[in-house]
């Protein structure tokens, strides 16, 4: 499953934001459906950079991140929405780039821009905590210990292909040309 539909068949995470913002159940989705697909681009991304992919893996593993997806409130916590921010400096690169998310967002969704800037940061953490969740059981099945640090990178990366792979097909090119197609050309 990848990680836009890991986030919307978690009642507990739809349920949270949905409070959280004051939004119904299907404005969240709305709203999900247009900011994880540019977040699972940013993190592609970030892995074809030179090590990304091992700075990834690496603050997956040192980071406590699964705890937002196990516990949604807790990614709207002080500490997780700077978390959040965080996350969204590496993935999205610039705070401009985050607005321009955001109002994009709001003309597809006719959620405010200004609620979507608040949704960001608790969104970016609640993908980034199902992706740990997802890599520390992909790295608990390969438990031989001479196997794990080389096979960790090599789980890691098909996780994240089936991860951001949005329409199921076994490949993520065209979601990731069909996502910023959508995302540069409205």
């Amino acid at each position: 499953m990848n990680i836009l539909g890991t986030l919307l068949e978690n009642p507990a995470i739809l349920g949270q934001l949905s409070q959280q913002f004051s939004l119904s159940k299907g404005d969240t989705s709305s709203v999900l459906g247009q900011l994880v697909p540019v977040l699972a681009k940013g993190m592609k991304a970030n892995t074809q950079q030179p090590s990304g992919l091992e700075s990834l893996a690496s603050a997956l593993s040192k980071g406590q991140h699964a705890q937002y997806f196990d516990n949604p409130s807790a990614a709207t916590r002080e500490d997780a929405v700077q978390d959040g921010n965080a996350i969204l400096g590496h993935l999205l690169g610039s705070k401009d780039v985050s607005r321009s998310l955001a109002g994009r967002a709001e003309q597809n969704t006719g959620v405010s821009s200004d609620l979507i800037k608040k949704m960001l940061p608790v969104v970016a953490a609640l993908a980034m905590g199902a992706l740990s969740k997802k890599s520390s059981g992909a790295a608990a099945s390969n438990m031989a210990p001479q196997a794990q640090a080389p096979a960790q990178g090599g789980a890691l990366g098909g996780l994240l292909e089936s991860f951001l792979d949005v329409d199921g097909d076994g490949s993520m090119a065209d979601d990731l040309l069909g996502m910023a197609g959508k995302f540069f050309t409205k």
